[in-house]
């Protein structure tokens, strides 16, 4: 999971654990990294932590909702990149045609909403999903974005082979421990005690 505004970072790293993935997407929130939208960037860290994949089918899904005006490796540069390394590139241009809200921080550190024209660049998004083998999705409610993710999940199918390791601990020992007392008690018993009573 790679997250970007201005900059770009990994969030997590490539795991079948979703539990960890939830917890850490749990943790983004607005103002994380620099204000603005890297798509060239995001894009490429994301291809980054794909490309020494051995997997059949290495597929990014990048979702956006500005137009990119950052970072320092372009948009036609990251597809490039992506061609090289076969991954797939699905796009998803988020949010309503018009304004949206935006958290905007005053100047004592507090947070409002602030609507703000939307403005997607959907040829860019379709140029992105054309050249790399994917496909343009736009979602304008979280019943669409939904869907949407619902549609990439029946286009993409692949088996991974996954191993399970159990840490298994032995608890023979007390017993063991147990009847080499018992033994020994009889032994000395035998020799001793029961000897005199015996005879």
């Amino acid at each position: 999971m790679v997250i970007f505004s201005g900059e770009s970072f990994t969030q997590c790293p490539i795991t079948i654990d979703h539990a960890v993935l939830l917890n850490l997407f749990k943790d983004i929130h607005s103002g994380m990294v620099e204000d603005g939208t890297a798509i060239g960037m995001g894009l490429a860290t994301a291809v980054a932590r794909l490309k020494e994949s051995k997997s059949k089918s290495k597929v990014i899904i990048l979702m956006t909702d500005g137009v990119n005006n950052a970072g320092y490796i372009d948009p036609y540069t990251a597809i490039e990149i992506a061609k090289k390394f076969g991954i797939r590139v699905y796009t998803i241009g988020v949010g309503k045609n018009g304004t949206a809200p935006y958290p905007v921080k005053d100047q004592n550190g507090n947070t409002f909403y602030q609507n703000f024209p939307v403005q997607i660049d959907e040829p860019l998004l379709r140029k992105i999903a054309s050249e790399t083998g994917g496909n343009y999705f736009r979602a304008t409610s979280n019943t669409s974005l939904k869907s949407v993710y619902q549609t990439i999940d029946k286009l993409e199918k692949s088996k991974i082979k996954i191993s399970n390791f159990h840490r298994k601990s032995e608890h023979f020992h007390v017993f063991a421990l147990l009847a080499l007392l018992c033994l020994l008690a009889e032994f000395i018993l035998s020799r001793t005690y029961l000897k005199t009573i015996l005879s």
